[in-house]
């Protein structure tokens, strides 16, 4: 349980006793809103319990059956990233001050999550090169969607501007959170590197007033943007400029998007130490300009001197709707990735400025290597020649779903087939190649892929 204690069920009295002070009968009172044929009539069809040693026994065998030998080669990315991750941050993140901590509600007794947190969002702007930054959130395609609400919040356009190069799963999510508002999302299109055109972004804008731009650094495809020429051009129609990294291991080595004109930036962050995890949990982040300071979504831990001068942390501009704010909330972002971001503060305070640029050149070189192999295998092609970070396209000689099942049988995971978020990519495979990718493994790789010719 969140609080650290073991779970005890409650006894036939205690049920009875708590039945009794709520003044109905049965449990199945309490259910007595929902209509009959809703509910379920006979029990799920569910094994028989097992013992401990019997369940460990059936997990352990169930987990064999998912290995292959020697394990599959994978370049799969699109906004997961495999990196290594320092023993260090597993242990410190597992004592259970840490481990059981969920969130600061009574914050004059929470000085240690309260600085954690603190120590966090001043990483996160200095990755960014940004003024302020809240204290986590969900995940890095939420973080977008209410990076949009925030700059529609003070521009009040009632229009979106996004490039067809961010990640297709982040305007979805985007979508979803306008959809009953009114405000409409349109995108725009790109130039024949890859990369987000910004005479295209200049028109559209053009067109039609809008409150931010957004783009993606690295883009989906694993191409660098042009920051500061679409700064320019956010600027020139009053549009905030909202730049997405879902790759942040790249802010090692690139310039800080806050420095290249951005107004906010988001993304994910998990490549900072947190593991995959088959899914989650994810840590998105949010930076933006001090002016957006009181329109910030979720929480932000500040540093304050009490009353004898000694240092101490607080909670300050809690505009989310448990506070004060309630319906005026700036948000429903209900409270921080407290272990996540610990998590990340630790990978990044173990790994230091200079050992982070070092992984990042590391991973740069790395996928440089392995997109030449691969462009040059037998019947492959680079559709895309902008500069790119771990990550891009190889048109393949057949479909990409076709080369997935034919891969998936020697032991290698080629990447992600791109018809998946867009029609008329039936060949392209977006490959991702970080620090975790031996070159032997991108040799086979390039040498499987020339034999499907």
């Amino acid at each position: 349980m969140g609080d650290g204690h073991r779970y005890i069920p409650a006894s036939d009295a205690d049920r009875e006793a708590m039945l009794r002070e709520l003044g109905v009968a049965r449990i199945e009172d309490l259910f007595a809103s929902i209509p009959g044929p809703l509910r379920l009539q006979e029990p799920l069809p569910l094994p028989r319990a097992l013992a401990e040693q019997e369940l460990l026994a059936d997990l352990s065998a169930r987990a064999q059956e998912n290995r292959q030998p020697g394990g599959a080669a994978q370049f799969l990315g699109g906004g997961a990233y495999r990196h290594h991750c320092p023993a260090l941050v597993d242990h410190l993140i597992g004592r259970a001050e840490f481990y059981s901590s969920y969130t600061p509600y009574q914050p004059e007794i929470s000085q240690g999550t309260l600085q954690a947190i603190f120590e966090y969002q001043t990483l996160i702007c200095q990755l960014t090169e940004l003024d302020i930054s809240n204290a986590s959130m969900y995940d890095g395609a939420s973080a977008l969607a209410e990076a949009v609400l925030m700059a529609e919040r003070t521009r009040h356009a009632g229009r979106v501007l996004v490039s067809d190069r961010v990640h297709p799963e982040y305007v979805q999510v985007c979508r979803t959170y306008l959809e009953n508002l009114d405000v409409g999302l349109t995108t725009f299109g790109a130039r024949p590197d890859g990369t987000a055109d910004p005479e295209a972004a200049r028109r559209a804008l053009h067109e039609g007033q809008a409150g931010s731009l957004v783009i993606q650094q690295p883009n989906f495809f694993g191409c660098l943007e042009d920051v500061e020429a679409l700064a320019v051009v956010a600027r020139e129609a009053k549009a905030h400029l909202i730049v997405a990294v879902t790759e942040p291991i790249s802010l090692g080595l690139l310039k800080g998007p806050g420095r290249q004109g951005a107004d906010i930036v988001v993304g994910e962050g998990h490549s900072f130490g947190v593991p995959l995890s088959y899914g989650g949990p994810y840590l998105g982040f949010l930076a933006a300009r001090q002016a957006f300071l009181r329109n910030m979504p979720g929480r932000i831990a500040g540093e304050t001197r009490d009353v004898d001068g000694r240092r101490g942390y607080v909670l300050t501009l809690s505009t989310r709707e448990q506070h004060i704010r309630r319906e005026k909330a700036t948000s429903n972002i209900c409270t921080n990735e407290g272990l996540c971001a610990l998590m990340a503060s630790i990978f990044l305070a173990v790994v230091g400025q200079k050992g982070l640029r070092e992984l990042a050149v590391h991973n740069h070189a790395r996928a440089v290597y392995a997109q030449k192999t691969l462009g040059a295998a037998r019947g492959c092609g680079l559709p895309y020649s902008a500069p790119m970070f771990n990550e891009f396209t190889v048109r393949l000689p057949i479909p990409a779903e076709q080369a997935m099942r034919a891969l998936a049988d020697r032991g290698l995971i080629p990447g992600i087939p791109l018809s998946r978020y867009f029609p008329g990519m039936e060949r392209d495979l977006l490959v991702c190649v970080t620090e975790t990718n031996p070159r032997a493994e991108i040799d086979r790789l390039a040498e499987e892929l020339g034999r499907l010719a």
